[in-house]
Parts: structure tokens; C-alpha cells; sequence
């Protein structure tokens, strides 16, 4: 399954513009920013305080009885642990606020930019793999934060400070923990290089698994129908099979990493031990105080380099997560809304032009590179007047619902001008070309949440006065029978409403938004012959004193519009009203014999 968008970095943590990007999200949080690098400073060199209170606990007190010393020593290292405590739990809260507080602000850019997308970068994108960059990838840069770069430079200054305290103590013992360097460096090297391979694998999945799930749910119906249970049931498995092998391989090298690492460590230690107290009974100057110092500083030694492999690993995911965030957001299918003329005035009449019109949707060729064969339209030219009542026919993919996708500019033309008044759309701001129309279609999306929400589209200045006012205008008369109404939960997609219904709201929604032009793209398609009826008395009082642009198979639900546009290939075969088509006894005459002989 392809994984799309793709990105065009690899995510290496070394790419700085990436680096410098993610953290340009900070700025509004500098000082959050700044308070976490100074803690991790802070808590990294109030650790190297503690191993020298031991070694003074047992060289000075301890060796030599003195218990109020004693006292006041464990004393203030109770406190520096208390301190060193309360610093970390303090730098966790600011580096995960920090992070929670940049990741809301890029999901809510992400989202905003996915809002303004063209329609043809949904036609090409699978939606599980845009909630997966949307939510996952994005939650994944919270590490960036909080177990990446500043976590990193933190534990590499511990372990600078450890190793130059130790060379302050006994530079012979410092050489000898040395020695575990190399090796434990080789190990890690190699764990971070495989456990990296997992980890992009187990994302790619995730986001197939996303993709393709959402697919399944939104069509079980068509799975149900063709019995594909068991078909789809085989591909999500092997889809989840690399989820679990991914998983397995990354639980299998961490497995391995940390003991090796532990052995390393525990190796070091038997060195030091045996060293140091080689050191004490030839009496060289070496103390138990000091050895105790060592065995400490070896613990806090080994540990960040242990964690620095994970630490890497998570600041490499966070990368590649932030590389196809950055890919969504850089995404240059985004309609220009440059136009600067002013709205449209509720008392302007309207009047509408196609000149020319050639449209393809195929956006990745230049218009030198399109063959005729390409075009959806092929040089349409039509005049829609104030108040008409215009109708489109032809057979499936004559280019009936492009038009109106044009005409809204969800996609823009190749050649030819679209007019309004006489200006072309793209000289409108989107926002009032499109405030203008009001749209039905043929598979009505109603949104999770209550009728009144659906009609409203969660609009709090359209009071609930207006809201029944329109139900009852539409003949919606069913609402006032649900269990709570208007508050009645629809559930996802409208499932719990028939689909004359879900017309019903949709046709309701369009009164309570009063467009100026009314587009019903096959509005009454698959309503049985009883709720067509009623659908139709709805469209004829929403139609009133409105521009009407209405695509249908069904041609007895346009015969009493002004004009009737016939299609055939994207070309404009025949225009007229339904006597004037019938007598010419062409397409649109033979269309109408063969629907009427069917009934």
C-alpha cells in the first residue's frame, strides 16, 4: 500500500534545517525553552555533588568515628538528593509542557493546512494516512522535546563531568573505565543502527494500518455485499504482521542492547574494584573513600551512554516524523485566494458565464502536454441568467459534476474564463464566491453529533428558532418525532436516518445558510419513489427565487426547468427546455425513451 505523502529527506538528526525548523515552534515558549536547557545544566552538575559527600562520609567521618560530622554530612546529602530531585521533576514538567504545547500548535497548523487543500490532493491521498501524520507523527515530535536534543546534551554533559571528576581523583582508575569505552561504543552503534530499521518500518505500518482500516470501514457495505470478509480479514493481517515483526525486532534488540551494556558495565566495575583495592592494600594513596566515589561516578558513567542509544533512536523517529509533517505542511495544493473584489450583495442579480471552458484532472501535465482525449470539458460555453433553473444531463463522466466543482473552484481550469457579473471567480475571495452556494448531493455527509449541529454546521449565531423554522420549511417534520429531536444523536455519517432524511437536513442546511445559487447534484438519486415526493416539494420551496443548478439521471425531476444542458464527453451536445429537447429528437429525446420505457 503506498505510503503518501512522501518525503523527500531522510530525517537524519544531523539534517540542522529540519532541527531548526522543529525548533522555531519554541519561540512562543522561549523561556520554557531556556528553563529546561538551564535545568538539565543544573541537574547534570548537581549529580557529580553526591559521590563526593560519600567519599568525605567514609574518608572523614566514618574512618574516624566522628558522628556529629557524620550527622551533618548525611544531612546535607539528603538534601542535595532532595534538590537534585525536585530539579528533575521540575525539568520533566517544563520539557513535557514545552512539548505538548509545540505539538498542539503544529497539529492545529497541520489541520488548518489540510482545510485548505485542494480537492485533488484528497483524490490522491489515502485519508488513514493523513490522520497518521495529523496524530501519530505529531505526537511522536513530543519527544523531540522530551527525550531528544536537550535530554541528549544533558546526559553528555554528565558524562564530561563524571570523567573529569574522575580524572581529578585517580587518573590511573579513570583509564581503566576507560578501556569499556570502545566496546561499549561499537555495541551501541550497532543496536542503534538496527532498532532505527525497526522503528521506520513499525511507523510505515502504522500509517497502512491506518489507511487501510479507514478504507475497510467506510466501505463494509460493499464488504458485507461481495462477501470479502475473509479476503480483507487475510490483508489486514499481513499488513499486521509487519506491525508485530517490527515490534518483535525492536523488543529483541533492546533485549539484547542492555544486558550487553550491564556486562560491559559489570566488567568495568570488576576492573575498578580489583584495581582500586590493588591501589589501597600497596597504600598509594588510594582510599576506600575514593573507590566508593568511583563506584558511584561508573554507575552515572555508563548509564547516559546507555541511554544515549535510545535517546538517539527516539531523536531520529522524531525527525522522520517531523519530515512528513513538514512534507503536509509544504504541500503547495492549496487553491490561491488572491481576489480582491468585493461579496456579492443579496440584491445583485446574478449572472453566470462559461467561456471556453477546457478542463482536466489531470493537473500533473502542462497544458502543452494534455491530449484532447484528457479533457473532462472540451471548450463549454453557457450562460446561466439570475433566477434560471439550470439542469445538466449525460451519461456517467460527461463532465455533469465537474461543472459544479468548477464553478466553486474546488478545481481551477486549464483554458477558458468562468465568470460572475462579468469577473472571474478567481478575481472573488473564495470565502464569498463560495458563501454564494448552497450544495445537496447525492450521498448527503451528515457529521458525528446532534440534527441540530448538522443543520447548523455547529454555527452559534444561527439561533434555534431559525434551525425549526427551516425543518419545517423543508417538511423535515420527522425531527419533531425523534426521542430528543433536535438534539438527536445522528451518529457518524447519519447512520441511525434513512437517506430521505439525511436529504431532509441537508436540504434544511441550505435554508438556514441562504445561498443565492442552489447546486443539487443528483439530490433525489437513490430516494424511493414515496420520499421522492417529499424531497421534491423540499427542492421546489428551496429553489424559489434562487439560481438552480441541477444534475440528474432522473429526468423527470428536471422537466420544468428553464434549460436543460445535454453532455456527451465533456462537449455541449444540445440546450433548450424539455419540449424544445424532445422535439429536436436528439440525445436528450433518446435518453427519455429509454428511461420511460422502462417504467
Amino acid at each position: 500500500m503506498a505510503d503518501t505523502p512522501k518525503s523527500s529527506k531522510v530525517g537524519s538528526i544531523f539534517d540542522f534545517p529540519l532541527v531548526k525548523r522543529v525548533f522555531s515552534y519554541t519561540h512562543p515558549y522561549r523561556w520554557l525553552f531556556i528553563g529546561g536547557v538551564l535545568l538539565t545544566i543544573v541537574v547534570s552538575l548537581v549529580a557529580v555533588i553526591r559521590p563526593i559527600l560519600y567519599g568525605k562520609i567514609i574518608d572523614q567521618e566514618v574512618a574516624y568515628g566522628n558522628t556529629s560530622g557524620l550527622r551533618i554530612y548525611i544531612l546535607i546529602t539528603m538534601g542535595v538528593l532532595f534538590l537534585e530531585t525536585f530539579l528533575t521533576y521540575t525539568n520533566t514538567l517544563l520539557t513535557n509542557y514545552l512539548g505538548q504545547s509545540v505539538i498542539r500548535d503544529i497539529r492545529n497548523q497541520v489541520f488548518q493546512h489540510i482545510l485548505n487543500l485542494r480537492l485533488r490532493y484528497y483524490d490522491k491521498t489515502p485519508i488513514g494516512t493523513l490522520q497518521t501524520r495529523t496524530i501519530s507523527d505529531v505526537e511522536t515530535l513530543n519527544d523531540v522535546f522530551r527525550s531528544g536534543l536537550v535530554k541528549i546534551a544533558g546526559d553528555l554533559l554528565q558524562i564530561f563531568a563524571v570523567f573529569g571528576m574522575m580524572l581529578y581523583l585517580n587518573w590511573q582508575l579513570a583509564l581503566v573505565i576507560l578501556t569499556a569505552v570502545p566496546l561499549l561504543i561499537m555495541v551501541t552503534r550497532v543496536f542503534q543502527k538496527n532498532v532505527k530499521k525497526s522503528f521506520q518500518t513499525l511507523r510505515k505500518a502504522v500509517s497502512d494500518m491506518n489507511a487501510f482500516l479507514q478504507e475497510r470501514i467506510t466501505g463494509m457495505n460493499i464488504v458485507h455485499v461481495f462477501y470479502r470478509e475473509e479476503i480483507e480479514a487475510r490483508k489486514f493481517d499481513e499488513i499486521n504482521q509487519t506491525s508485530r515483526k517490527a515490534n518483535i525486532d525492536s523488543v529483541l534488540y533492546y533485549s539484547i542492547f542492555f544486558p550487553v551494556v550491564e556486562l560491559i558495565s559489570a566488567l568495568a566495575m570488576a576492573l575498578l574494584v580489583w584495581f582500586g583495592v590493588s591501589e589501597i592494600v600497596r597504600d598509594s594513596g588510594m582510599t576506600f573513600g575514593i573507590l566508593v566515589q568511583f563506584i558511584v561516578y561508573v554507575n552515572m558513567f555508563f548509564r547516559p551512554i546507555r541511554m544515549l542509544a535510545d535517546e538517539f533512536n527516539t531523536l531520529q523517529l522524531g525527525m522522520v516524523s517531523a519530515d512528513r509533517v513538514f512534507s503536509i505542511l509544504d504541500t503547495k495544493e492549496i487553491i490561491p485566494d488572491e481576489g480582491k473584489n468585493a461579496g456579492f450583495s443579496k440584491t445583485e442579480p446574478l449572472n453566470i458565464e462559461f467561456k471556453d471552458v477546457w478542463f482536466s484532472y489531470q493537473s500533473e501535465k502542462s497544458i502543452e502536454e494534455l491530449q484532447p482525449e484528457d479533457y473532462v470539458l472540451k471548450g463549454l460555453s453557457l450562460k446561466i441568467s439570475q433566477g434560471e433553473k439550470v439542469a445538466f444531463v449525460g451519461s456517467t463522466g460527461s463532465g455533469k459534476t465537474t461543472i459544479i466543482n468548477l464553478l466553486g473552484r474546488f478545481y481551477d481550469i486549464q483554458k477558458g474564463e468562468i465568470l460572475i457579473n462579468g469577473i472571474k471567480i478567481q478575481d472573488y475571495k473564495l470565502s464569498d464566491l463560495r458563501s454564494l452556494m448552497g450544495v445537496v448531493l447525492q450521498d448527503v455527509f451528515l457529521f458525528s453529533g446532534n440534527i441540530r449541529d448538522n443543520i447548523t454546521l455547529n454555527n452559534p449565531d444561527i439561533p434555534q428558532e431559525i434551525v425549526e423554522a427551516a425543518a419545517k420549511h423543508v417538511g423535515a417534520d420527522f425531527i419533531e418525532d425523534l426521542p430528543a429531536q433536535y438534539n438527536y444523536e445522528v451518529r457518524e455519517r447519519g447512520a441511525t436516518l434513512s437517506l430521505g432524511q439525511r436529504q431532509l437536513i441537508a436540504f434544511a442546511r441550505v435554508w438556514v445558510y441562504d445561498p443565492q445559487i442552489l447546486i443539487l447534484d443528483e439530490a433525489t438519486a437513490n430516494i424511493d419513489t414515496e420520499s421522492e415526493e417529499v424531497i421534491q416539494k423540499a427542492i421546489d420551496k428551496v429553489m424559489t427565487g434562487r439560481t438552480s443548478i441541477i444534475v440528474a439521471h432522473r429526468l423527470s425531476t428536471i422537466q420544468k426547468a428553464d434549460k436543460i444542458v445535454v453532455l456527451d464527453k465533456g462537449n455541449l451536445i444540445e440546450m433548450g427546455n424539455h419540449q424544445q429537447l424532445l422535439a429536436l429528437k436528439g440525445k436528450y429525446f433518446d435518453l427519455h425513451q429509454k428511461q420511460f420505457a422502462q417504467v
